[in-house]
C-alpha cells in the first residue's frame, strides 16, 4: 500500500499547512488516525507538485481509483491556485459525477411530488411556506436539541444497523458554534471519535428536522465513518483513507444521508415531507450552480429562484450563487447534494429490496464513488443528471 500510504501523507501535510492559515481543512473525517507530528507542506506549488508526481506514479501502477482520487486533488488545488475550470469539468474531475442537471419537466414533477406530501401535513406552498412547515413540525427548545438529537439517533440506531450491517461503536461529542457560513450542521472527525457542531445562526430546530439530522449527522455520517475506521483497523483496505469533500466519496454521503429516512422509516410521514422538499430544492439549487457557471446573469438567476421557491428570501439567493459560483471549495462541493439526494430518493422509490439493501451495506462498509455506485446500481439514473432543457 506504498502509494496509497504516500498520498495520505501528502494529504496530511496539504492539511495542516491549510489549517494554520486558517484555511477549509482537506481533511473531514480521518479513518485511520495517527499521532504523528505532520510538518506541513510549504505552500500550495509544493503540495501542487507532490500530488502531480503522485498522479505520474498512480498512473503508471495502473490504480484507476487512486489516479481518480489524486486527480479530485490536482484539480481542487490549481481551482485554489487561480485556475477556472468549466463546471463539469470540475465537477467530473472532484465529485467523480457529470453536472449535467435535470430536465424542467423533472425538476416540475418533484415539486409537485414535494407540494402533495407537505399539503397531507396541513401545508401549502406559497410564501410562508418555510414558516407554516416550521410550525407544523412542532418547534422545540434550542436548549434541548443535543439531548434530543442523541435521543432520536438511538430510537432509529437498530434499524440503521440492520440494514447497513455496521456493527462500529462511534463517541459521539456535539458542540454550539455560530458562524457565518452556509451549513446548520457540521460532523467531522477521526476513528470512532466524532464532532457534531450545531450553527446556531442557520440551524432551525423543530421535532421533525431533529429525526431528520439524529439521521443524517449521527446515522448517515457518524455511524458510516465510525464503520470504515473499524474495517482499517481490521484490514489494510485499498482505498485512502482520508475524506475531503471535494473528492469523490461526497456523492455517496451527502445522498444517503440526505435520503436515509426513505429506507429506515418510510412510513414517518412528515419527515418524509421534509425529504421530498429538500429534494425539490436541491435540484433547484443545481439549476442555479450551472447557471451562475455558465454565464447566466445574477438577476436572471434571483428571478429563477423566486418563481421556483417563493419562500426564499434574497439572502437565501445570494448566498447560494456566491458559494457555487465563486467558492472554489463549494463549487465542487455543494453538486454532491443534489447529485447524490436524486440518486438516492430514486433508488428508495424504484429499486428493489435487493438492490437497495446491497447499496447500503456496501456503503457502510467503504467509501464508494459514484462510478461504484452505478456499478451496484447499471439501471439507475445517471448521477449528476441527464442534462438540463431549463436555463434561467
Amino acid at each position: 500500500m506504498t502509494l496509497r500510504n504516500d498520498i495520505e501523507a501528502a494529504l496530511r501535510a496539504w492539511d495542516a499547512y491549510e489549517r494554520q492559515r486558517g484555511c477549509p481543512a482537506v481533511i473531514d473525517y480521518d479513518c485511520a488516525p495517527t499521532d504523528a507530528e505532520i510538518p506541513p507542506v510549504a505552500d500550495r506549488i509544493d503540495a501542487h507538485n507532490r500530488f502531480t508526481d503522485l498522479d505520474r506514479r498512480a498512473r503508471a501502477e495502473d490504480q484507476p481509483h487512486l489516479t481518480d482520487r489524486v486527480g479530485a486533488h490536482l484539480a481542487y488545488l490549481r481551482a485554489l491556485l487561480g485556475e477556472h475550470q468549466p463546471l463539469d469539468a470540475y465537477v467530473q474531475a472532484t465529485q467523480g459525477c457529470t453536472a449535467a442537471g435535470w430536465t424542467d419537466d423533472y425538476i416540475t414533477a418533484c415539486r409537485d411530488r414535494a407540494i402533495s406530501a407537505i399539503g397531507a401535513c396541513g401545508v401549502t406552498w406559497g410564501p410562508d411556506t418555510a414558516a407554516h412547515l416550521d410550525e407544523a413540525e412542532g418547534p422545540v427548545n434550542s436548549d434541548d436539541v443535543p439531548e434530543l438529537i442523541r435521543a432520536a439517533a438511538t430510537e432509529i440506531e437498530p434499524i440503521v444497523r440492520r440494514l447497513t450491517s455496521a456493527t462500529a461503536d462511534y463517541d459521539l461529542s456535539i458542540e454550539r458554534v455560530d458562524l457565518d457560513v452556509y451549513w446548520a450542521y457540521w460532523l467531522d472527525g477521526a476513528g470512532s471519535k466524532v464532532r457534531l457542531r450545531l450553527n446556531q445562526r442557520n440551524a432551525r430546530f423543530t421535532a421533525v428536522r431533529l429525526r431528520q439530522f439524529a439521521q443524517h449527522e449521527i446515522l448517515g455520517h457518524a455511524l458510516q465513518a465510525a464503520n470504515w475506521s473499524a474495517n482499517c483497523t481490521r484490514d489494510d483496505v485499498p482505498w485512502v483513507r482520508l475524506t475531503s469533500v471535494h473528492a469523490q466519496q461526497q456523492v455517496l454521503m451527502e445522498g444517503l444521508a440526505q435520503a436515509l429516512p426513505l429506507f429506515t422509516t418510510p412510513d414517518d410521514e412528515p419527515l418524509t415531507a421534509r425529504i421530498r422538499v429538500d429534494h425539490y430544492l436541491q435540484l433547484v439549487r443545481a439549476e442555479l450552480h450551472r447557471a451562475i457557471n455558465t454565464g447566466v446573469s445574477v438577476a436572471d438567476c434571483v428571478t429563477h429562484a423566486r418563481d421556483r421557491v417563493p419562500f426564499w428570501k434574497d439572502s437565501t439567493i445570494a448566498d447560494a450563487l456566491t458559494d457555487r459560483g465563486a467558492d472554489p471549495l463549494l463549487r465542487s462541493y455543494l453538486w454532491s447534494y443534489p447529485a447524490g439526494i436524486d440518486w438516492f430518493v430514486t433508488l428508495a422509490d424504484t429499486a428493489g429490496p435487493e438492490t437497495s439493501g446491497t447499496v447500503l451495506r456496501t456503503a457502510y462498509e467503504r467509501p464508494l464513488t459514484p462510478a461504484d455506485l452505478a456499478q451496484l446500481w447499471p439501471s439507475g439514473p445517471r448521477i449528476g443528471g441527464p442534462g438540463s432543457t431549463n436555463t434561467p
